[in-house]
Protein backbone atom coordinates (compact mmCIF):
# COMPACT_ATOMS: atom_id res chain seq x y z
CA UNK A 1 0.00 0.00 0.00
CA UNK A 2 1.68 3.66 -0.93
CA UNK A 3 1.15 6.57 1.51
CA UNK A 4 -1.53 8.48 0.11
CA UNK A 5 -3.73 5.04 0.27
CA UNK A 6 -2.66 4.02 3.61
CA UNK A 7 -3.24 7.83 4.77
CA UNK A 8 -6.91 7.26 3.31
CA UNK A 9 -7.34 4.10 5.32
CA UNK A 10 -7.59 5.91 8.45
CA UNK A 11 -10.09 7.07 10.61
CA UNK A 12 -11.00 8.52 13.83
CA UNK A 13 -12.26 5.73 16.42
CA UNK A 14 -14.73 6.59 18.85
CA UNK A 15 -15.35 3.05 20.55
CA UNK A 16 -12.92 0.22 21.71
CA UNK A 17 -12.84 -3.65 22.71
CA UNK A 18 -12.26 -4.34 26.21
CA UNK A 19 -9.08 -5.36 25.74
CA UNK A 20 -5.76 -3.69 27.14
CA UNK A 21 -3.22 -2.48 24.99
CA UNK A 22 0.39 -3.58 25.91
CA UNK A 23 2.57 -1.19 27.08
CA UNK A 24 5.51 -2.40 24.60
CA UNK A 25 2.99 -1.40 22.00
CA UNK A 26 2.00 1.90 23.15
CA UNK A 27 6.32 2.25 23.03
CA UNK A 28 6.46 0.77 19.73
CA UNK A 29 4.50 3.48 18.51
CA UNK A 30 5.81 6.26 19.95
CA UNK A 31 9.07 5.24 18.63
CA UNK A 32 8.13 5.35 15.04
CA UNK A 33 5.79 8.80 16.01
CA UNK A 34 9.20 10.64 17.49
CA UNK A 35 10.56 10.83 13.83
CA UNK A 36 7.88 13.41 12.86
CA UNK A 37 9.32 17.26 12.05
CA UNK A 38 10.64 18.95 14.60
CA UNK A 39 11.55 22.88 14.47
CA UNK A 40 15.33 22.64 14.48
CA UNK A 41 15.69 19.20 15.87
CA UNK A 42 14.56 20.90 19.32
CA UNK A 43 11.56 18.01 20.08
CA UNK A 44 9.29 20.29 22.62
CA UNK A 45 7.51 17.68 23.65
CA UNK A 46 6.63 14.92 26.15
CA UNK A 47 4.03 12.51 26.02
CA UNK A 48 2.47 11.08 29.29
CA UNK A 49 1.03 7.57 28.65
CA UNK A 50 -1.89 6.68 30.93
CA UNK A 51 -4.14 3.75 31.10
CA UNK A 52 -6.06 1.73 34.04
CA UNK A 53 -6.77 3.64 37.35
CA UNK A 54 -4.93 6.18 36.46
CA UNK A 55 -7.19 7.06 33.13
CA UNK A 56 -10.30 6.30 35.17
CA UNK A 57 -9.59 8.51 37.66
CA UNK A 58 -9.40 11.04 35.24
CA UNK A 59 -12.30 10.30 33.58
CA UNK A 60 -14.03 10.36 36.53
CA UNK A 61 -13.03 13.43 37.09
CA UNK A 62 -13.72 15.28 33.50
CA UNK A 63 -17.26 14.31 33.54
CA UNK A 64 -17.96 15.08 37.47
CA UNK A 65 -16.69 18.26 36.80
CA UNK A 66 -18.87 18.86 33.69
CA UNK A 67 -21.70 17.68 35.33
CA UNK A 68 -21.40 20.15 38.11
CA UNK A 69 -21.18 23.06 35.48
CA UNK A 70 -17.47 23.94 36.43
CA UNK A 71 -16.03 25.48 33.39
CA UNK A 72 -13.96 24.35 31.26
CA UNK A 73 -9.91 24.90 32.35
CA UNK A 74 -7.21 24.24 29.62
CA UNK A 75 -3.55 25.50 30.11
CA UNK A 76 -3.22 28.01 27.15
CA UNK A 77 -5.64 30.22 25.15
CA UNK A 78 -7.46 28.82 22.29
CA UNK A 79 -10.70 29.62 20.19
CA UNK A 80 -13.06 26.88 18.81
CA UNK A 81 -16.31 28.91 18.06
CA UNK A 82 -15.87 27.88 14.26
CA UNK A 83 -17.59 30.48 11.53
CA UNK A 84 -17.81 29.84 8.11
CA UNK A 85 -16.71 26.69 5.92
CA UNK A 86 -14.93 25.47 9.16
CA UNK A 87 -18.43 25.39 11.05
CA UNK A 88 -20.09 23.77 7.95
CA UNK A 89 -17.45 21.43 7.68
CA UNK A 90 -17.83 20.50 11.49
CA UNK A 91 -21.80 20.23 11.29
CA UNK A 92 -21.59 17.77 8.59
CA UNK A 93 -19.07 15.53 10.60
CA UNK A 94 -21.40 15.63 13.38
CA UNK A 95 -24.37 15.04 11.48
CA UNK A 96 -22.64 11.87 9.93
CA UNK A 97 -21.84 10.55 13.88
CA UNK A 98 -25.49 11.67 14.71
CA UNK A 99 -27.48 9.76 12.34
CA UNK A 100 -25.45 6.34 12.64
CA UNK A 101 -25.49 6.66 16.21
CA UNK A 102 -29.52 7.38 16.08
CA UNK A 103 -28.96 10.51 18.29
CA UNK A 104 -31.60 13.10 17.31
CA UNK A 105 -32.16 17.08 17.42
CA UNK A 106 -33.98 16.68 20.35
CA UNK A 107 -32.96 13.60 21.98
CA UNK A 108 -31.26 15.64 24.84
CA UNK A 109 -30.37 12.44 26.71
CA UNK A 110 -28.50 10.52 24.09
CA UNK A 111 -26.96 14.39 23.03
CA UNK A 112 -25.42 14.20 27.01
CA UNK A 113 -24.22 10.80 26.81
CA UNK A 114 -22.45 11.56 23.60
CA UNK A 115 -20.86 14.60 24.62
CA UNK A 116 -19.70 12.56 28.39
CA UNK A 117 -18.30 9.97 25.82
CA UNK A 118 -15.83 12.70 24.82
CA UNK A 119 -15.23 13.56 28.33
CA UNK A 120 -14.49 9.95 29.28
CA UNK A 121 -11.78 9.85 26.48
CA UNK A 122 -14.49 7.44 24.33
CA UNK A 123 -13.56 4.64 27.12
CA UNK A 124 -10.49 4.03 25.44
CA UNK A 125 -7.90 1.68 27.47
CA UNK A 126 -5.21 3.98 26.81
CA UNK A 127 -4.52 8.02 27.09
CA UNK A 128 -1.45 9.73 25.15
CA UNK A 129 -1.06 13.12 27.01
CA UNK A 130 0.63 15.58 24.50
CA UNK A 131 3.04 18.88 26.65
CA UNK A 132 5.21 21.03 26.19
CA UNK A 133 7.61 23.38 28.35
CA UNK A 134 5.59 26.44 30.18
CA UNK A 135 8.53 28.44 29.17
CA UNK A 136 8.36 28.21 25.59
CA UNK A 137 5.01 30.49 25.74
CA UNK A 138 4.35 31.89 23.43
CA UNK A 139 4.54 28.40 22.15
CA UNK A 140 3.12 27.83 18.46
CA UNK A 141 5.76 26.79 16.72
CA UNK A 142 6.09 23.96 19.75
CA UNK A 143 2.36 23.57 19.69
CA UNK A 144 3.10 22.68 15.61
CA UNK A 145 5.59 20.24 16.62
CA UNK A 146 3.35 18.30 19.12
CA UNK A 147 0.79 18.13 15.72
CA UNK A 148 3.03 16.59 13.56
CA UNK A 149 4.20 14.51 16.54
CA UNK A 150 0.13 13.54 16.83
CA UNK A 151 -0.33 12.68 13.33
CA UNK A 152 2.66 10.82 13.91
CA UNK A 153 0.97 8.63 16.71
CA UNK A 154 -2.27 7.88 14.41
CA UNK A 155 -0.72 6.72 11.65
CA UNK A 156 1.82 4.33 13.77
CA UNK A 157 -1.13 2.71 15.69
CA UNK A 158 -3.33 2.18 12.70
CA UNK A 159 -0.46 0.53 10.72
CA UNK A 160 -0.57 -1.82 14.46
CA UNK A 161 -3.95 -2.09 14.37
CA UNK A 162 -4.63 -0.09 17.03
CA UNK A 163 -7.65 2.74 16.28
CA UNK A 164 -7.33 6.68 17.52
CA UNK A 165 -9.01 9.82 17.86
CA UNK A 166 -7.18 13.04 18.71
CA UNK A 167 -9.60 14.13 21.57
CA UNK A 168 -9.77 17.81 22.89
CA UNK A 169 -12.55 16.95 26.00
CA UNK A 170 -10.37 14.65 27.08
CA UNK A 171 -8.74 17.83 28.79
CA UNK A 172 -10.99 20.04 29.36
CA UNK A 173 -9.90 20.11 33.20
CA UNK A 174 -6.44 20.22 33.10
CA UNK A 175 -5.92 20.16 36.87
CA UNK A 176 -7.64 16.50 37.04
CA UNK A 177 -5.20 15.57 34.15
CA UNK A 178 -2.56 16.96 35.67
CA UNK A 179 -3.31 15.50 39.26
CA UNK A 180 -3.45 11.87 38.17
CA UNK A 181 -1.12 11.76 35.39
CA UNK A 182 1.47 13.36 36.94
CA UNK A 183 2.25 16.30 35.06
CA UNK A 184 4.51 18.82 36.55
CA UNK A 185 3.70 21.99 36.74
CA UNK A 186 6.34 23.62 34.22
CA UNK A 187 4.55 21.59 31.60
CA UNK A 188 1.23 22.98 29.02
CA UNK A 189 -1.26 20.39 28.32
CA UNK A 190 -1.77 20.50 24.73
CA UNK A 191 -4.37 17.52 23.77
CA UNK A 192 -4.80 13.86 24.62
CA UNK A 193 -5.04 11.32 22.27
CA UNK A 194 -7.23 7.97 22.74
CA UNK A 195 -6.05 4.77 21.67
CA UNK A 196 -7.80 1.35 21.86
CA UNK A 197 -8.38 -1.94 19.45
CA UNK A 198 -11.69 -0.22 17.24
CA UNK A 199 -14.98 -2.01 18.17
CA UNK A 200 -15.98 -2.69 14.74
CA UNK A 201 -19.78 -2.88 15.59
CA UNK A 202 -19.49 0.45 16.97
CA UNK A 203 -21.74 2.38 14.33
CA UNK A 204 -19.12 6.05 14.63
CA UNK A 205 -16.50 3.83 13.60
CA UNK A 206 -17.66 3.44 10.66
CA UNK A 207 -18.20 7.01 9.92
CA UNK A 208 -15.47 8.57 7.48
CA UNK A 209 -14.79 12.21 7.31
CA UNK A 210 -13.78 13.83 3.71
CA UNK A 211 -11.47 16.01 2.11
CA UNK A 212 -11.79 19.46 0.35
CA UNK A 213 -10.53 19.11 -3.23
CA UNK A 214 -6.77 20.99 -3.59
CA UNK A 215 -8.19 23.55 -5.82
CA UNK A 216 -9.98 24.58 -3.07
CA UNK A 217 -7.09 25.71 -0.66
CA UNK A 218 -4.06 25.27 -2.46
CA UNK A 219 -2.52 28.34 -4.76
CA UNK A 220 0.58 27.69 -7.08
CA UNK A 221 2.52 30.31 -8.46
CA UNK A 222 5.54 30.36 -10.90
CA UNK A 223 5.42 26.58 -12.06
CA UNK A 224 5.27 25.76 -15.49
CA UNK A 225 2.67 23.33 -16.56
Amino acid sequence: MNFKDFAMSRKSARGFLDKPIPKDLVDEIIEAAKWAPSSYNTQTWHIHAVAGDVLDKIRAGNTENTLAGKPHNRDFPYKEDYEGEHRQRQIAVAIQLFDVMGITRDDKEKRMDWMLRGFRQFDAPVSLILTYNKYLEPAAISQFCLGSLAYGIVLAAWDRGIGCVINGQGIMQSDVVREHAGIPDDESILICIALGYPDDSFPANHVRSTREDNKNFVTYQGFSE
